[in-house]
């Protein structure tokens, strides 16, 4: 790498700022004007001007607002949060749902598909079944490698190789006739295609502050709840229709079709390679677009940049996370919604099976309603987010610049996201408890079909909630934060697929789903005990944080100094001595 292609470090500050890349370096404010040049297109000024004197209107700071010294936000007067036009960020945000969408449907579509694996390989379903298993381990551990690998490197890069990964394995899926291959190729694929969960979110950081993070969340979050819905009709079919190796082509068709154009035209986000979008990426970060847009303006990089020092990624950054007491709770909270969740769409198609005796796209077509659910509650419920945000907001008599993000010190973002949980969670477990209920008696279809609509939106709907708000208590590096979710989530929803079927036939199914319902529901009090004592938690990780930063500083200055000072007794001129 190049000395004019260095990129600036980042700092955490006292305060969770809202804008991930901590103070702007220098480099970022002496490429300011630069940026307004270059990226006309990306930077979309006037959009951002009209946003921001039309959302003055509700409580919503404009460039030329005066400042209001009672307010608790404190709003920066340094650049924009993101350079990236609103085009740009819609285009970023689409490629990044239909990755999310990727690893969902790759899990779900191979359902239909157990049968005919079982049968030409010549072994039990169990046997199958734990291709499923394993699949979900390595979805739990595969993030916290490329979580934290983004977070250093760039999101492109990790990108790009869990594709190559998925994109292989899936390949090899295709041609193999052998339960051991398929064992360890189902791994691998997992490893490929879980990779990008905890980037997608860690994108979606990087180019919007808290107050609009809420639509551009749900609409990510729609492509990996659909998943869920589609990759049984679609497996149902291909396999039904074309052979169980038609799903694996399926899939490398899929992802062959979104790699392409994200290697040509999707830019580099990562905050701490490109800051806000105006510092010109690095080699490997680089876009086709960027190769042409930045290639004269590398040579003229300030001299005060720093080289971006590569590392292996460390997983137990990931598990470290489970050392604040607030993003534990959320998570351990967030992995029980995600139990009832799983255990719902594992069981669905056997349940069915068993009392209305469907075939495999009937049991596909039955994933419809929770599919659909799913994905309204995660769009709609990403817009509920930001108005609840602009509403608790101007409560309180804070000003949102929405170009330059805010300070959330003393701004209740728990509560601005945990208000909307509550009342879901309430009517999720009524419903939840419905449903198993419904199982029981072997009502008519509709009956568990519209209830396990309603559980894809009180269910799933605070799944998503949570999902903002690990990234929101966690700027600094939202990608292994999300991974750390991930670790939790999956983990927990592995045990759970494992021992339901075992719940089932011991307790029947009223009770064994009712035991679920009610789990989500026993630990729900901790939603206000991180609501209550989150923020001065949040405040103590701030501080906590910024004496690490500021000790790292001292430590490279000293060792600066200390090398200056040796280079400077080399090269000094021997006094000559007398006599």
């Amino acid at each position: 790498m190049n000395d004019d292609e260095k990129t600036p470090t980042t700092i955490p500050t006292a305060h969770n700022h809202d804008d991930t890349r901590s103070r702007p370096s220098k480099e970022e404010n002496g490429l300011t004007s630069q940026a307004s040049d270059q990226g006309r297109d990306r930077r979309g000024s006037e959009d951002s001007d009209n946003e921001s004197i039309q959302g003055s209107q509700n409580g919503v700071e404009g460039d030329n607002e005066p400042q209001d010294l009672e307010t608790l936000s404190r709003v920066s007067s340094g650049p924009p949060y993101s350079v990236f036009s609103p085009s740009i960020k819609r285009w970023i945000v689409f490629m990044n749902c239909i990755s999310a969408f990727i690893s969902p449907i790759t899990a779900n579509i191979y359902f239909p598909a157990i049968p005919a694996l079982s049968q030409d390989l010549g072994v039990s379903v169990a046997q199958i079944n734990l291709t499923l298993t394993t699949y979900m381990i390595f979805q739990a551990l595969s993030p916290t490698f490329f979580g934290d690998f983004a977070d250093v490197a760039g999101r492109r890069p990790a990108f790009i190789i869990a594709c190559t990964i998925y994109l292989g394995a899936n390949i090899g899926l295709a041609l193999q006739r052998n339960y051991a291959a398929l064992l360890v190729l189902r791994m691998l694929q997992s490893g490929g295609s879980s990779g990008t969960i905890a980037l997608v979110y860690g994108v979606v950081a990087d180019i919007a502050p808290s107050s609009e993070r809420g639509k551009y969340m749900g609409i990510v979050g729609a492509g990996l709840t659909i998943g869920p819905a589609l990759g049984p009709i679609i497996g149902g079919l291909l396999s039904q229709y074309l052979g169980w190796p038609s799903i694996f082509w399926f899939l490398c068709i899929l992802a062959v079709s979104w790699m392409i154009p994200y290697v040509l035209a999707v830019p580099e986000t990562g905050r701490k390679v490109v800051g806000n979008g105006s510092i010109p990426p690095q080699g490997w970060n680089m876009t086709l677009l960027d190769y042409f847009r930045f290639r004269r303006q590398a040579r003229n990089r300030p001299s005060s940049s720093v080289r971006q020092k590569l590392r292996l990624p460390n997983p137990f950054h990931t598990v470290a996370v489970l050392g604040n007491k607030d993003m534990a709770m959320i998570l351990s909270y967030n992995a029980c919604l995600y139990i009832g969740f799983m255990t719902i769409t594992a069981t669905l198609s056997s349940q069915f099976a068993e009392i209305y005796h469907y075939n495999d796209i009937q049991l596909g077509l039955c994933y419809l309603p929770i599919g659909v659910a799913t994905t309204i509650s995660s769009i709609y419920g990403g817009y509920v987010m930001d108005w609840n945000f602009r509403r608790i907001a101007k409560k309180l008599g804070v000003r949102i610049d929405r170009k330059r993000g805010m300070d959330l010190k003393g701004f209740p973002i728990e509560k601005v996201r945990l208000q909307l949980v509550y009342p879901l969670v309430m009517i999720g477990t009524c419903v939840y408890i419905g449903f198993a209920w419904a199982l029981y008696y072997e009502t008519h279809v509709a009956v568990p079909l519209v209830l396990s609509f309603f559980i894809g939106i009180c269910v799933t709907g605070p799944f998503q909630f949570l999902n903002v708000l690990i990234v929101d208590l966690y700027p600094e590096a939202p990608a292994t934060a999300t991974a750390a979710n991930n670790l939790c989530r999956c983990l927990s929803g592995a045990v759970a697929t494992a021992v339901i079927q075992y719940m089932i036939d011991a307790w029947g199914r009223g009770w064994a789903f009712t035991f679920i319902a009610l789990l989500f529901t026993v630990f729900s009090p901790a939603l206000w005990v991180i609501q209550k004592y989150g923020p001065t938690w949040r405040e103590e990780r701030m501080d906590r944080m910024k004496r690490a930063a500021e000790k790292r500083e001292a430590e490279a200055k000293e060792k600066e100094n200390a090398t200056v000072e040796q280079n400077n007794g080399v090269f000094a001129e021997p006094q000559p001595t007398s006599g």
